[in-house]
């Protein structure tokens, strides 16, 4: 999770994962933060589970080493971060050695003929070359998390590396295109196009809702692929995820497996849900407080230019596991 850790422990470092570590410091931060932007949205989509993506290390290092639905999505996450943090540095300048899309002016019709994204109706065209460069994104997110594992073909490592390209894919897919009019009076006559990243919430909940469908695969007799696990489930595509071991509960803790368990976790007890103190507390049943705060109330603002409030104590039910 640690990039300057993986450079420092990894001695013997080769090719374009040594070129990385050696010479591009300032890549290096952007990988950091693109971890750190994956492993918070990972915290929002997963804050209602039992497993809540605990940044802890006793915790995540022990999920990362399985091949769990959880684990696919936090390897998918991590490189959807990555690869959105790249991206966004190359077009805001805080990388150098990049530009915006080259690509997008030349390939416009191509682009169209094969529908790969919506266009716009009229006459338009590209500004400056076509928006944010995600394939540069792309590009250096595969280098620093594929290059060393291109040469395994075992279960875990193929896996892993379909889950990372989903990640990639979450980000690449789902581009925005976005336009601005120009002509007189406020006439269309003309319109400049480009393409932007998407939110990264968006890309969170379209990765949560492939972790709800992940598919189930195991080795294909061929040795380098895998298959999935049912005759009647349908193979998974580029943008699915995928998982070989069945996950635990997590309702017990246990670190040998990175489990806390959810004993003094906050749930709903008027929920049906995985936020649910019936899903959440695994059936053990909850507690009930109340807790009184003392917070502001009858705001009222004053001329000029003063808002003044009432202190008034605020009395909220919670509810924890047993």
């Amino acid at each position: 999770m640690d990039p300057f850790q993986v450079c420092k422990k990894t001695r013997r470092l080769k090719g374009k994962l040594a070129d990385i570590c050696n010479n591009k410091p300032g890549l290096l931060k952007q990988i950091a933060l693109g971890i750190s932007l994956g492993q918070t949205e990972c915290q929002y989509q997963f804050r209602f589970r039992r497993w809540n993506c605990t940044s802890a290390r006793k915790s995540i290092r022990k999920v990362l080493l399985s091949d769990t639905r959880e684990t696919g999505f936090v390897n998918a996450l991590i490189a959807a971060g990555m690869t959105y943090q790249i991206t966004r540095a190359c077009t805001t300048g805080d990388l150098i050695g990049c530009s915006c899309d080259r690509k997008m002016k030349k390939n416009r019709k191509h682009r169209r003929k094969q529908k790969l994204e919506p266009m716009p109706d009229g006459e338009w065209e590209w500004e400056g070359c076509g928006g944010e460069n995600v394939e540069f994104g792309v590009k250096k997110c595969k280098d620093y998390l594929d290059t060393r594992y291109r040469r395994r073909s075992d279960m875990k490592t193929l896996v892993k590396l379909h889950n990372y390209a989903a990640g990639r894919w979450a980000v690449k897919n789902y581009m925005r295109l976005e336009c601005k009019c120009h002509g007189l009076s406020g006439s269309c006559t003309l319109k400049t196009c480009w393409r932007k990243l998407p939110n990264f919430r968006e890309v969170g909940n379209r990765l949560k809702e492939r972790f709800d469908g992940a598919a189930k695969v195991i080795a294909g007799n061929d040795g380098q692929s895998f298959i999935p696990e049912g005759e009647t489930i349908k193979p998974p595509g580029k943008m699915d995820l995928v998982y070989s071991e069945d996950s635990q509960n997590y309702c017990a803790a246990n670190s040998s497996l990175g489990s806390f368990g959810t004993q003094g976790r906050i749930c709903d007890d008027r929920s049906l849900g995985e936020e649910g103190c019936g899903i959440l507390c695994c059936g053990r049943g909850f507690r009930k407080f109340y807790k009184t705060e003392r917070k502001n109330c009858k705001c009222k603002f004053e001329w000029c230019c003063e808002v003044k409030c009432e202190k008034c104590n605020v009395t909220r039910a919670i509810s924890t596991c047993l």
